[in-house]
């Protein structure tokens, strides 16, 4: 129900899968892959926000790179060799992108991130302030090093990880809700018992797809998000 668009970054363009709801109008969601690219997975996510009201956009962050789920080993190299700051570019052009659009008559988007999305999800909601006023990172998070200066996140953030995670561990996602929580912000991060990284894809790469958390989880954030935004 969408579709690829292009869009201004930093003075060049970028492009992005995006889907628009029924009516037409609606919230402005910005949706970030997970280590394997935009895929139909992703743009699949945008189709089902579409459905439940919001104007959903994908920034394609590695350019047309995809990596299949046989191919972890190349979803883990254009993940580590993805330009930070040139992500951040992206997501920023998407995120002006989605507030120019006459459908989305906001002054803040959503961020919803997978994985690898959601570490940028977090990443680039401290970088465009109340630019963004929901955040819903799904396993992933900035930890120890990769962590930007939290002093520019204003938006709520409701994150949902998983307890058997080598990726994303639950003693260093707690510790970080903890200290963004010291630090004044509204941050809610829930550790699923049992789940296991990438619980939400129904493709289930990892052999961890839990349709009955996929369903709750996705209805809560849906739910924040209809009363965040």
């Amino acid at each position: 129900m969408g579709e690829m668009i292009e869009f201004a970054a930093n003075g060049g363009t970028a492009r992005g899968y995006l889907a628009l709801p029924e009516s037409g109008a609606g919230s402005g969601v910005m949706v970030i892959q997970e280590w394997w690219g935009l895929v139909p997975q992703i743009k699949g996510v945008c189709d089902r926000l579409a459905e439940a009201g919001f104007v959903a956009l994908a920034p394609d962050l590695y350019h047309g790179e995809l990596a299949e789920h046989d191919e972890m080993d190349k979803a883990g190299h254009l993940m580590t060799s993805l330009d930070t700051a040139q992500a951040v570019t992206d997501m920023g052009g998407a995120v002006t992108a989605l507030l120019d659009m006459d459908a989305v008559s906001d002054n803040a988007v959503g961020v919803l991130g997978y994985c690898m999305g959601g570490m940028l999800a977090l990443l680039i909601a401290a970088h465009e302030g109340d630019r963004i006023g929901a955040v819903a990172p799904f396993y992933g998070a900035p930890l120890g090093d990769g962590a930007p200066d939290w002093s520019g996140l204003t938006a709520k953030v409701v994150g949902q990880f998983a307890e058997n995670d080598d990726f994303f561990g639950p003693d260093a996602v707690n510790a970080l809700g903890d200290e963004l929580r010291s630090m004044g912000k509204d941050v809610s991060f829930t550790v699923h018992p049992g789940s296991g990284h990438g619980f939400t894809n129904e493709e289930n790469p990892l052999g961890t797809f839990d349709s009955e958390l996929t369903a709750k989880t996705w209805d809560s954030t849906i739910e924040f998000f209809n009363s965040a935004l």
